[in-house]
C-alpha cells in the first residue's frame, strides 16, 4: 500500500461479514489519511454456495474480476 497508496482485498469467501471485510475496515481506519481511493473487495457472489461444480466455479472470484477491481482501485479503468 505505501508505494500505491491503494489496497485490494481478495478473498474466496464472501466479501460480506468476512476476513476481507474486516481487514478493508482496518487498513481504512489505520490509513485513511494516506488512501487516494476507497479500500476494494472481490470475492465470491453473494449467493448461498452452490454444490454443482460448474456453479460453485462461476461463484468464486475470477482472475478477470480481480483485474478489473484492481483498475478500478488505480483509476485505470476504461
Amino acid at each position: 500500500m505505501a508505494k500505491t497508496n491503494r489496497a485490494l482485498c481478495v478473498e474466496e469467501g464472501w466479501p460480506s461479514y468476512g476476513v476481507s471485510a474486516e481487514l478493508a475496515a482496518r487498513i481504512q481506519h489505520a490509513c485513511f489519511d494516506d488512501l487516494d481511493a476507497p479500500v476494494e473487495r472481490v470475492g465470491m457472489a453473494e449467493v448461498p454456495l452452490p454444490y454443482a461444480k460448474e456453479l460453485e466455479l462461476a461463484a468464486m472470484p475470477t482472475e478477470d474480476r480481480i483485474e478489473r477491481a484492481a483498475l478500478r482501485v488505480l483509476d485505470l479503468a476504461p
